[in-house]
């Protein structure tokens, strides 16, 4: 499990601009938000990603950096950008399934041919969001088991700036004993 205010595990996906996002090495002011998704297959994932893209610049204007990863190919994540019209939102792929297991992720396998006809792969992670500080410690994180019911982007970057103006503490960090 993530704790808040700890270090996130390593995270390096290669990325559609043909770079490298490197969770050690992002550069930003504050962070950088990751959305990972179940793949192409996914007529949800596809919404949320248009939103993510709208919100992108909102983001930025706070000093976090947006990135969208999943365990697809590069041909099926560039499918995935065009589909949305992704213009300022990075995509990762070749998400490693052990990886998404490292970041809490839950694992789901093939029920064959989606509602709008894609093939899910064999083994693909659920969602997750995460906002991750600039020093790598986890901020916010959320885990799915299924497609449906996902934080908005909307309310992360109220939260973003509530957190901002408040200086407030990622929460959940507690681990002793209850």
């Amino acid at each position: 499990m993530l704790i808040p205010r700890q270090k996130t595990p390593s995270l390096a996906v290669p990325t559609l601009d043909g770079t490298i996002f490197n969770v050690n090495k992002e550069n930003s002011e504050r962070g950088v938000v990751i959305c990972f998704y179940r793949g192409l297959h996914c007529p949800l994932c596809a919404t949320y990603l248009k939103e993510l893209e709208k919100q992108t610049a909102a983001f930025a204007e706070r000093g976090v950096t947006t990135i969208a990863i999943s365990s697809d190919g590069k041909e099926r994540t560039e499918a995935m950008a065009e589909k949305i019209g992704a213009k300022a939102l990075r995509f990762g792929y070749d998400l490693d399934l052990k990886k998404a297991r490292e970041w809490g992720l839950y694992i789901s396998t093939s029920r064959g041919k989606t509602s709008i006809g894609i093939e899910e792969p064999a083994l693909f992670s659920e969602p997750g969001l995460f906002m991750v500080n600039s020093d790598q410690t986890l901020y916010y994180g959320s885990v799915q088991t299924m497609p449906f019911v996902r934080p908005h982007f909307s309310e992360l970057v109220g939260a973003l700036d509530f957190a901002i103006a408040n200086n407030y503490p990622a929460r959940g960090e507690y681990t002793d004993e209850v």
